[in-house]
């Protein structure tokens, strides 16, 4: 009962951030374009239709996409501008050399500057790919406000600062979203994402050898998940991929939440969860209301507050013609 109680007033407190959001926009609108480029939402559709009806798995990764850009300096599309003589850019770092979906956002960008050449930003472009393919593989369906624009820098040593490691215990996690004005429950709802997509042994590898002094695994990982993650990823291996959620790698739902529940989330970032009353009760919430439709909302919330953070409006930054590069 108690669970049920503290469950209910999460929901609650959504729902009134959920409309706080709605109504400060940053300068966003979900109207932005109506006049400048009235068939934009129609062109990103008919693009992502085309692109995850060849590769569904893309749909993971142009979500992540949009999560490793607004995490560095905002969601301006930093993300995508390749490196300089001189300066290395965002996607050499660590975090983000297995990031996918560039060459993706670069044939939307084509396509919606040949009808509205100049007028809209990689940066909305890159929200409304994470929009659509959220909504694809059975997520929910949300308005992105739009009007962001692109910025001109992009620095490695940023990502590496700014994106938050699966490693991470609950502090450093919670620390680490406190900096983007995002919450604890934003944390455990945005956590939510794992529900689809996989990872590369090294982003858990840590947790299945040498892992203490003490344990050679960590011992917050259930024994048979460890002893099939051994199997997958011997030690030294850099390219196998495991899926987050292996009961439904390819479906939006509240699996996620249950595996991490019977300590099988794949990060340590994953189990971290389990260890403030809070985030754990929020975990549990979905194994004892196995219902997607709250998680929909609450992850309705999140993803669009994520999705403001640090917004360049107005004449700030520019509307890159070519997504991998600041306009000469």
């Amino acid at each position: 009962m108690q669970k049920k109680i503290i469950f209910l007033g999460l929901s609650l407190s959504l729902l009134s951030v959920r409309l706080h959001v709605y109504g400060q926009q940053n300068g966003l609108s979900v109207n932005y374009y109506q006049q400048s480029c009235p068939n934009v939402l129609q062109i990103v559709c008919q693009q992502m239709q085309q692109i995850l009806n060849e590769d569904i798995t893309l749909a993971a990764s142009l979500l992540r996409l949009h999560f490793h850009d607004c995490f560095v300096r905002g969601c301006d599309a930093s993300v995508l501008l390749n490196s300089t003589p001189g300066n290395a850019a965002e996607k050499a770092a660590i975090p983000n050399l297995t990031l996918r979906g560039f060459q993706q956002i670069d044939q939307i960008k084509a396509a919606v500057e040949a009808e509205c050449p100049g007028v809209v930003s990689c940066a909305d472009i890159v929200a409304l790919a994470a929009q659509y393919s959220v909504g694809q593989v059975g997520g929910p369906i949300y308005q992105v406000p739009l009007g962001r624009r692109d910025g001109v820098v992009s620095l490695a040593i940023e990502a590496l600062e700014n994106i938050p490691a699966p490693f991470f215990n609950f502090t450093q996690l919670s620390n680490n979203f406190a900096l983007k004005n995002l919450t604890d429950t934003d944390l455990v709802v945005l956590s939510g994402a794992h529900t689809i997509g996989v990872a590369h042994c090294p982003a858990f590898s840590n947790r299945l050898y040498n892992f203490s002094s003490t344990n050679n695994v960590d011992p917050t990982l259930n024994a048979q998940y460890a002893s099939q993650l051994q199997a997958d990823c011997p030690p030294g291996d850099t390219t196998t991929e495991v899926p987050m959620d292996y009961i439904t790698p390819q479906t939006f739902d509240v699996n996620y939440y249950l595996l991490v529940s019977q300590n099988r989330g794949l990060f340590q970032s994953d189990a971290a969860l389990l260890t403030q009353s809070f985030t754990d009760a929020y975990v549990d919430s979905h194994t004892l209301f196995p219902s997607n439709i709250i998680f929909f909302a609450n992850f309705e919330t999140s993803i669009l507050k994520m999705g403001q953070i640090s917004p360049l409006t107005g004449t700030q930054g520019q509307i890159r013609k070519i997504c991998s590069a600041v306009n000469p």
